[in-house]
């Protein structure tokens, strides 16, 4: 890369990382490109995708969420590292503004993003699914649950909950999940004078 096409690129992430970071993943990509300094020709020949200019600005917080899961994985019961790195994914779904949800989601031009190995959504998938896998080995979680699933619900939880009480609604909205995902233990048998 020339040397002012790659000022122009770390101008365009710079921007995008702050755009995003208070406007959401949806935020403007003329805006972006405005704060860059640069044209929208220029964005999009950086970034064909909103999608693909998402992973350059979020990839390093998605890597240390992926790093997260594996020392809770070495750290602990299945069961809890999977829950614990759940609650840790909320408050960063959280913090991100909708990203989470256009991270997860495919389709469209975006669809073959989902297929690079590298790729944010691959890396948080694959996350899930090792602690899951333990967890489902361990009795701990109900069986059909899957890691999709589990990262679906905790996107819907974090948008749904990005206006109220500083995430506290959503701490209450994952134990209710959490709940439901958690495979059931038997209770007390009936008594004997039933």
């Amino acid at each position: 890369m020339r040397a002012d096409a790659r000022r122009n690129y770390e101008r365009i992430v710079a921007a995008a990382e702050e755009t995003f970071t208070a406007h959401g993943a949806d935020a403007s990509l003329e805006e972006i490109a405005r704060r860059a300094g640069v044209g929208s020709a220029t964005l999009h020949r950086h970034f064909p995708s909103r999608r693909s200019l998402l992973e350059v600005v979020f990839r390093d917080r998605v890597e240390a969420l992926c790093a997260r899961a594996r020392e809770h994985a070495q750290g602990g019961e299945p069961g809890t590292a999977l829950f614990t790195w759940l609650r840790d994914f909320t408050v960063y779904a959280a913090a991100s503004h909708g990203l989470v949800g256009s991270l997860l989601r495919g389709g469209g031009q975006d669809a073959d993003l989902l297929e690079e190995n590298d790729g944010c959504a691959t890396m948080i998938t694959a996350a899930a699914d090792e602690l899951l896998d333990r967890a489902r080995q361990a009795g701990t979680v109900r069986a059909g649950v899957r890691a999709e699933d589990l990262l679906a619900l905790v996107s819907a939880i974090s948008l749904t909950s990005e206006e109220h009480d500083g995430g506290a609604q959503a701490g209450r909205l994952l134990d209710l999940a959490i709940e439901g995902v958690r495979s059931p233990t038997p209770g007390p048998g009936p008594s004997d004078g039933a």
